[in-house]
């Protein structure tokens, strides 16, 4: 297969070239390729699928329905490799339940599906992290609800195994009862808040096990610029720490929550005004290491109810590129090969391979993109329902 005139865009940067894919494979990369079975992509990108570390099935009920309604809306985004997490119902926290997972994916075509497991289970004491990582598991999911003496047990096991620790920064005394970002937002709408301090806290402390242990640990979904600026710092002192921050809380503040719009219902909560352009700075300034949607959808039965009892969560993952385009490049917020050292090779080193350079011999895991192409949201649970956004996904080319 051969297709040509395409703009391929990489970590490396742009160039109009034809495509050679063979096996699923890149063959040859030049000009004026032919081939009997050929696609003429004039105008459109030509670009590495994309890479989501952080998603969530329906309602976070894990089940092989669930799983395969979300393989279907990342590759309709350029999605072309997901990361589910740990924590649904049931917990991936067992082998039977991993093995549950394991044949819930098996039957997909074109996409990968990595399954985190999680350090913890219900009565907060370790799960069995050896045999899970044995069994396939990509890489332990920790909560900082986990007291000292077993946070520093999972990471001796992270040392132990040379895996990545995904860690979600959380204060279970100060998220409790909030709902939202404790501020004037939330004061004003009567809603208990959550102090940033439950984020900020914790990251300090993981970063310090991180040093101790000289593990690598991905901070998920990060929301405070504060705790940017520790994972920065830590960083220029040698500690191999990364952060993980939503397209949500670079485009949206708290003021999302107005109306009680329990779409805008985040886990970490939107953040203030001014905390969003501090965020858009750190991303300007190469701060934030991945991308991610931060997709949870979720029934309407747990979303349209009271703002207090809804649930957590939006969806995103079904027009992921396109946000992305038209959030970042479009608005030259990001160059596009900025973009996909974001959303794919950044979250493709954490998990252990090379990816976001398309070149000869490399996977063919690619993706056409019509930048020209325009659509509206029409999705009730979406942060962008009815919003026009630029850009579609018009072709897949998936082999794992």
């Amino acid at each position: 297969m051969v297709i040509s005139n395409a703009v391929l865009c990489d970590v490396s940067g742009e160039r109009e070239v034809d495509v050679r894919i063979e096996n699923g494979i890149v063959k040859e990369i030049g000009e004026g390729l032919e081939d009997k079975n050929s696609i003429d992509a004039k105008g459109m990108y030509l670009l590495p699928s994309l890479i989501d570390t952080n998603v969530r099935v329906k309602d976070s009920v894990l089940n092989a329905k669930n799983i395969k309604a979300i393989a279907d809306e990342a590759q309709k985004g350029g999605v072309g490799h997901i990361v589910l997490n740990a924590d649904s119902t049931p917990a991936i926290d067992n082998e039977i339940v991993l093995e549950f997972a394991q044949n819930g994916i098996v039957s997909l075509d074109g996409i990968k599906v990595d399954l985190m497991l999680n350090t913890l289970n219900e009565e907060m004491t370790l799960s069995n992290i050896a045999i899970l990582l044995k069994k396939g598991a990509i890489a332990p999911y920790m909560s900082t609800i986990a007291k000292n003496d077993i946070a520093i047990k999972i990471a001796q096991y992270v040392q132990m195994y040379k895996v990545p620790l995904f860690c979600k920064a959380e204060d279970n005394s100060l998220i409790n009862a909030g709902v939202m970002l404790e501020g004037d937002i939330s004061s004003k709408l009567g809603l208990a808040g959550i102090p940033e301090l439950s984020e900020v806290l914790h990251v300090s402390r993981m970063i310090e096990i991180a040093r101790h242990f000289q593990i690598e640990i991905l901070f998920k979904s990060i929301a405070s610029p504060r705790s940017i600026e520790l994972i920065s710092k830590a960083k220029l002192e040698g500690v191999k720490v990364k952060c993980e921050v939503s397209i949500h809380h670079l485009l949206n503040s708290d003021e999302a929550c107005e109306n009680f719009n329990t779409t805008a219902k985040l886990d970490p909560p939107l953040v203030s005004k001014e905390d969003v352009s501090l965020l858009q700075k750190a991303l300007k300034n190469g701060e934030i290491d991945i991308l991610t949607t931060l997709h949870q959808p979720s029934s309407p039965v747990n979303k349209e109810v009271a703002f207090y009892d809804a649930a957590y969560g939006c969806e995103a993952l079904e027009d992921a590129l396109a946000l992305y385009y038209t959030k970042f490049v479009k608005s030259k917020k990001l160059s596009m090969s900025e973009l996909i050292k974001l959303t794919v090779k950044n979250p493709a080193k954490v998990l252990g391979f090379e990816a976001g350079e398309i070149s000869v011999g490399s996977r063919a895991s690619l993706i056409l993109f019509d930048k020209n192409a325009q659509y509206i949201v029409e999705n009730e649970q979406s942060l962008y329902n009815h919003e026009e956004l630029n850009g579609k996904v018009t072709k897949i080319f998936s082999f794992f």
